[in-house]
């Protein structure tokens, strides 16, 4: 099984930021951390949620991140390289591993993990609610470029 390595939860991080106090994401979901909308025991982040610390939302992120590296690497069958890994876990960490694991990009890695269209398969998610994010889609062309890196 693959894990995340540091180049994989420095590229999670770098992309959902910090915040020691609770806020709504673009999706209008309460988030802390680094993008943590729920913490390891399950129980979702609200508004009213005391503010943590980097050191505290970095543990917390850890935990999470590690959740979705094991789903994701039970997911892909194919063999794949680390930096597709930790490109592959930083989009279902931000879009949630029900796209993820329904996605078309999943399904052409397990065909052909160095299919050149699974480049597009990761700008199709750069939408909240249907309109085109431009952080999201900043966010999709550097995991691309990891993914094919």
């Amino acid at each position: 099984m693959k894990l995340l390595n540091n180049d994989g939860y420095r590229l999670i991080t770098k992309f959902e930021g910090f915040s020691s106090k609770p806020y709504l994401c673009p999706a209008k979901l309460a988030t802390i951390g680094y993008g943590n909308t729920y913490y390891p025991n399950g129980k979702k982040v609200t508004l009213l949620d005391t503010p943590i610390n980097e050191q505290e939302a970095f543990i917390l992120f850890k935990v999470i991140a590690d959740k979705y590296a094991k789903q994701v690497s039970k997911l892909v069958t194919h063999p794949i390289n680390q930096n597709q890994f930790n490109a592959l876990v930083s989009l279902a960490y931000n879009i949630g591993m029900g796209n993820f694991g329904k996605s078309t990009l999943l399904k052409k890695v397990n065909i052909n993990a160095n299919d050149l269209s699974i480049k597009d398969e990761f700008l199709r998610w750069n939408k909240v609610n249907k309109i085109p994010v431009k952080g999201l889609t900043n966010r999709r062309q550097y995991e691309a470029d990891i993914y094919f890196s």
